[in-house]
């Protein structure tokens, strides 16, 4: 039930009628026609632009198209009042049985109340996480492995098919940095000094990665040179590290269905086959480009290259995809495993990289275009900086890892719950303040504890409600008096409840979760508030003594709340506790 779609689809119908009584002319588009909460919920129950986009091409005055379309709509039993403003917005009033028929339709769906077909089983690649396999994740890769999963969960429960995948970088010169530095903790392990020289990675993390080369090879590599251990410590070390990476993830509480390595593409024709692809549409050519902004052309040597025609699909210079040497750029093997992914046949592609990743976006989208002739949009969602904090004060780089703050250092200070909800208060293109202190503190002020002490609260009602001898189930609930809930507080909340559905495919449509985390807050907001009244006005209470059919009714709204609020807390990955602690 989406009771925004339910309405919009009754002003098409008028729309349709005045159309053929000739109140409005033949061929109108109404594509752009919105049924939305009004701005200010004092002017009503839902707002409709109906008049204002259909006056210029209807040739009228949005006022005459707003005043007609009122007359039809009040004619609706659903309808209980239809205003004209301003130039022509017409605000809408419903009837309180049809927002307390919400109540009743949340009870029965449950959890699924809110979910969509809207992407009618349309297959979706999401890539996100993909850190290099270098060692733990840090909280950048945090952050974009939560937008990610919940961009993910949401997604799916909006109607698409979706794949989690996880490309793993292990194919660049990074993984031989890897090696090198995991082969000197392996020397450390055999009691030798290890040589951590500058462009290592320090961390103590590859301490245990030495103790297992030892214990796996015994001295069979000390002193010998490179040549002979490289690519048997890179393999073990990458190994070691996509274990380390998948229980990093675990303990957020992501899970990929796939995971993709680089490496697989070199050696197995992947990379000359999407390279021919594009080729062959003449995309491919010897030039020169440019200098680089910035560049002179003193400091500025041209040379040519073999380039990637990726202006002719939006992009705003070509983009070299072999070196001279002739090896691969690094642009050639992503261009295979998006190939790669258009093959296994995704309607739509999501890669979720950081910020870092600006300007490898246009490129990307280009080759995408091409190699799926058009048919596969590439969406790529960058995810700005978190910046951490404790009490205020920037928060210290983590020793483990040697030069940042990890993934588990998070986790282990304030939990998997709490780290995914505050990382997706804000727009995945905007910075994150991530307070140690704050995001653990018990007040109105954090979102985490609002939302979680509302699902709290109604749980506490609940227990209170069944010890009274009401009915607690939610069929039984779904049956009950609801036209009791009559009072503004509650039909003000049951207004909120109504917009989840709508909020879902909103959300989805525009691929952002923190959508979904700034409505909870707001339907937390809505329900803390009439708890509060409670307290002044004892008939707003939930539980009325000696009146069982009117506390059903307002146990059948605090249970409508937690429903909602727990289908948006498992969309962000978030379990939905039942007491406070």
């Amino acid at each position: 039930m989406n009771l925004f779609s339910d309405i919009r689809a009754l002003v098409l119908d008028c729309l349709q009628a005045m159309v053929a009584d000739s109140a409005l002319p033949q061929g109108l588009d109404f594509g752009n026609v919105a049924v939305e909460p009004p701005r200010d919920p004092a002017h009503g129950d839902m707002a409709t632009n109906a008049a204002m986009v259909l006056a210029k091409p209807a040739g009228m005055k949005p006022r005459d198209i707003a005043d007609a379309l009122a007359a039809r709509l009040t004619a609706d039993d659903r309808i209980s009042n239809a205003d004209v403003a301003g130039p022509g917005f017409l605000n809408l009033r419903l009837s309180p049985a049809l927002w307390q028929g919400v109540v009743a339709t949340a009870l029965r769906e449950g959890l699924d109340y809110g979910r969509s077909d809207m992407g009618q089983g349309l297959r979706v690649n999401v890539e996100f996480v993909s850190a290099n396999p270098t060692g733990p994740m840090h909280v950048g890769h945090t952050r974009g492995a939560v937008v990610g999963d919940a961009l993910c969960n949401l997604l799916a429960f909006a109607g698409y098919d979706v794949t989690r995948e996880y490309y793993i970088n292990d194919g660049g010169a990074q993984v031989d940095v890897l090696a090198r530095s995991a082969y000197e903790r392996y020397r450390e392990a055999h009691g030798l000094s290890p040589e951590i020289a500058e462009g290592l990675y320090p961390g103590e993390y590859l301490i245990a990665v030495g103790e297992a080369l030892k214990a796996e090879f015994g001295d069979k590599f000390l002193n010998q040179p490179e040549s002979v251990w490289l690519e048997t410590v890179r393999n073990f070390s990458t190994d070691r590290m996509m274990v380390m990476i998948r229980e990093d993830l675990a303990a957020l509480g992501v899970r990929m269905d796939v995971y993709s390595s680089e490496k697989a593409l070199y050696g197995t024709g992947e990379i000359e086959t999407a390279i021919e692809k594009l080729r062959a549409q003449g995309l491919i050519y010897t030039g020169t480009l440019e200098p680089p902004k910035g560049k002179t052309l003193e400091d500025w040597e041209p040379r040519e290259q073999t380039l990637f025609r990726s202006t002719a699909h939006g992009d705003d210079v070509d983009r070299p995809i072999m070196k001279s040497d002739g090896s691969w750029t690094y642009f050639a093997p992503d261009i295979a495993y998006h190939y790669n992914k258009v093959s296994r046949g995704f309607d739509m592609l999501i890669d979720i990289f950081g910020a870092d990743h600006g300007g490898y976006v246009k490129r990307m989208k280009a080759a995408v275009s091409a190699l799926s002739n058009g048919r596969v949009p590439l969406e790529v969602k960058l995810i700005q900086l978190v910046k951490l904090y404790k009490n205020g004060e920037p928060f210290k780089m983590s020793k483990r890892a040697g030069t940042f703050v990890t993934l588990r250092d998070v986790v282990e200070e304030v939990g998997a719950d709490v780290t995914r909800f505050v990382m997706l208060t804000r727009k995945n293109d905007a910075t994150l303040d991530f307070d140690f202190a704050r995001v653990l503190e018990q007040s109105k002020d954090n979102p985490v504890f609002y939302v979680q002490y509302a699902h709290a609260r109604i749980c506490s009602v609940l227990r209170k409600a069944a010890d009274m001898g009401a009915a607690t189930d939610d069929p039984a609930l779904a049956q009950a008096a609801l036209a009791r809930l009559d009072d503004p507080a509650e039909l003000a909340l049951i207004r909120k409840l109504a917009e989840w559905p709508r909020m879902v495919e909103l959300a989805a449509r525009t691929q952002e979760p923190h959508r979904v985390a700034a409505y909870l807050s707001e339907v937390a907001a809505e329900f803390h508030g009439l708890w509060n009244r409670g307290n002044d006005t004892p008939a707003l209470r939930f539980v009325q003594e000696g009146d069982l059919a009117t506390t059903s009714a307002k146990i059948a709204l605090a249970r409508a709340t937690s429903v909602v609020i727990s289908a948006g807390l498992v969309i962000l990955g978030v379990t939905p506790v039942t007491e406070m602690r």
